[in-house]
């Protein structure tokens, strides 16, 4: 044990060899919390020389600040326990700026604690926002991009973050500002805990949790009047919902300085941050409003970004798998796999497919192409999907089902280009199929064995030209055949030729069908697999099978 009374010269105390960082320094502590060692760069950022600090209580050199004494206790008792304490620390003789404390068990010599110290803030501004403007924002994903956010802000700025958006703007992709004297719905994203792991700080502040912040309470206030606002204790209802957690209630009766800060991106506050700081720390300044400001800034524009993107991403998913064929009762002798794959980036396009049972035990298929890609080939197509399985639905012949599907892409005010359709109504007891086109590539019979044959069909005009006028005709298919219907994006691309294509697609599908009793869901993965690489456009395929 060290005695109490201070070392005659900085040389009798043992030294760490360490890197000499202004912004970091370490020191070791006896089990009581006694000062055993003092490095250089202690001194350096502290202002306290070796012989002064051995063998005095760290609470009496370095933690004399509000409820630091506290935290030392803790910190030690956790030491003891085999346990690494984090903890972020300002004001006392620690001095300006915030300090990151990690306290590391010390083995040997009765016990006791390794202590690493790093200046966590004030760092200069521009570099500080750098390194949080680089962190936020890497990510499309609303929570993740939350939880960056929160991320950011603990321990640098503050010992506890909560993120929250205004639900109405999840909801309805709009915010119309609410009166504070009716509060406001928000969606808590993500929190964040000093010294907690991320998975603890998500069971007491859980993301995704719809929530009224009530009138009067800084949050609601923050959001009605697009200003920071700064109080020392939790509202009555914040209080009274937290007393439902004891865990969740007991740590935010650990913070003693608030500060809600409004979230504004493109003119419109889209939600809040609740920052906090323990006792330990110095309270919000106004000072500290002004690098929130700061950081709420970045932090609007990217969960902003985020919420858009996601917005944009649920739309285009619900509007994808509304266009894919539902739980189709298939007739018995057929088998039926389907596949679309959107171009680039995009989740809808213009390819559409559907399978429609008709009496008698047959089905219809429809695979359709509304030129170009992106949301205005979408619109064209979902309503030629729609007029398509109404139409196919009456079960009229194929060449009257695309004349009037004709008649009707003609009148589409939003179509300023054609649409290309293939209609195959096939009979599996009768082990044939009536077939005709609108301007589509000709369907592909591949027989028992692997041999493919490219069905030589009149082709009709594409769709919205008005014509009217198509043909119908009957294709045996013999049992184990297969039909293939698929679009142009699988056979054409700017790098290859046509023929190029169609030799490619002959080739999967007489490679993926050779044995009669091949997956079709598989042969649809192989075929389309390659060109997707090299596709600049949607591509479709329906395989249709006739039991032996």
């Amino acid at each position: 044990m060290v005695s109490q009374t201070a070392r005659s010269s900085d040389a009798e105390l043992p030294r760490r060899h360490e890197p000499d960082l202004a912004d970091l320094a370490t020191f070791t502590l006896d089990a009581k919390g006694r000062i055993t060692s003092w490095s250089v760069t202690a001194t350096r950022m502290f202002g306290h020389p070796a012989r002064a600090a051995a063998g005095q209580d760290v609470c009496d050199v370095l933690m004399t600040g509000p409820g630091q004494r506290g935290l030392v206790s803790r910190a030690l008792a956790e030491v003891a326990a085999g346990q690494v304490h984090t903890s972020t620390v300002a004001g006392g003789s620690l001095g300006d700026g915030r300090f990151a404390i990690r306290w590391e068990p010390l083995d040997g010599l009765g016990g006791g604690a390794m202590v690493v110290v790093q200046r966590a803030w004030p760092q200069p501004a521009p570099s500080w926002l750098r390194e949080a403007s680089a962190r936020i924002g890497s990510s499309l994903d609303l929570a993740e991009t939350a939880a960056e956010v929160a991320g950011a802000a603990v321990p640098g700025f503050a010992d506890l973050a909560i993120i929250y958006v205004a639900e109405r703007l999840l909801a309805a992709g709009e915010f119309a500002a609410e009166r504070a004297a009716h509060g406001v719905a928000v969606r808590r994203l993500a929190g964040r805990h000093a010294g907690q792991p991320a998975d603890v700080a998500a069971k007491l502040a859980r993301p995704s949790e719809v929530l009224v912040l009530g009138p009067g309470t800084p949050g609601a206030r923050a959001m009605a009047t697009g200003a920071a606002v700064l109080f020392d204790h939790l509202d009555a209802e914040t209080a009274q919902r937290l007393a439902r957690h004891p865990i969740a209630s007991q740590m935010a009766a650990s913070y003693t300085s608030y500060l809600a800060m409004p979230l504004i991106a493109r003119g419109a506050v889209v939600g809040c941050a609740i920052f906090g700081r323990a006792p330990a720390s110095p309270p919000f300044s106004e000072g500290d409003v002004l690098l929130a400001g700061e950081l709420a800034s970045r932090a609007a524009v990217c969960l902003d970004n985020a919420r858009l993107y996601d917005r944009e991403r649920r739309t285009a998913r619900a509007l994808q798998q509304g266009l894919l064929p539902g739980r189709t009762k298939i007739p018995d002798g057929l088998e039926v796999a389907h596949r679309y794959l959107p171009v680039g980036d995009s989740m809808v396009g213009g390819d559409w497919h559907d399978i429609v049972p008709l009496p008698g035990g047959r089905a219809a298929l429809i695979v359709g192409d509304a030129m170009g890609h992106g949301p205005e080939a979408a619109a064209v197509m979902v309503q030629l999907r729609a007029a398509a399985h109404t139409l196919a639905a009456l079960d009229l012949p194929p060449e009257l089902m695309l004349g009037k599907l004709d008649a009707m892409a003609a009148g589409l005010a939003a179509a300023p280009f054609a649409a290309t359709c293939v209609y195959a109504v096939i009979d599996p007891a009768g082990g044939s199929c009536l077939i005709s086109q609108a301007g589509h590539h000709p369907p592909v019979l591949v027989l028992p064995g692997g041999t493919t044959r490219v069905l030589n069909l009149p082709p009709g005009l594409p769709l919205g030209l008005g014509e009217e006028r198509f043909e119908t005709s009957r294709v045996s298919l013999p049992p184990g055949s297969v039909l293939a219907l698929y679009t142009d994006g699988l056979v054409e691309s700017r790098t290859r030729t046509l023929d190029a294509g169609m030799t490619a697609l002959l080739d999967s599908l007489a490679g993926a069908l050779a044995d009669p009793s091949a997956s079709l869901d598989a042969a649809c993965q192989k075929v389309t697999q390659m060109p997707h690489e090299h596709s600049d456009d949607d591509m479709t395929i329906v395989l249709a099978r006739i039991r032996s």
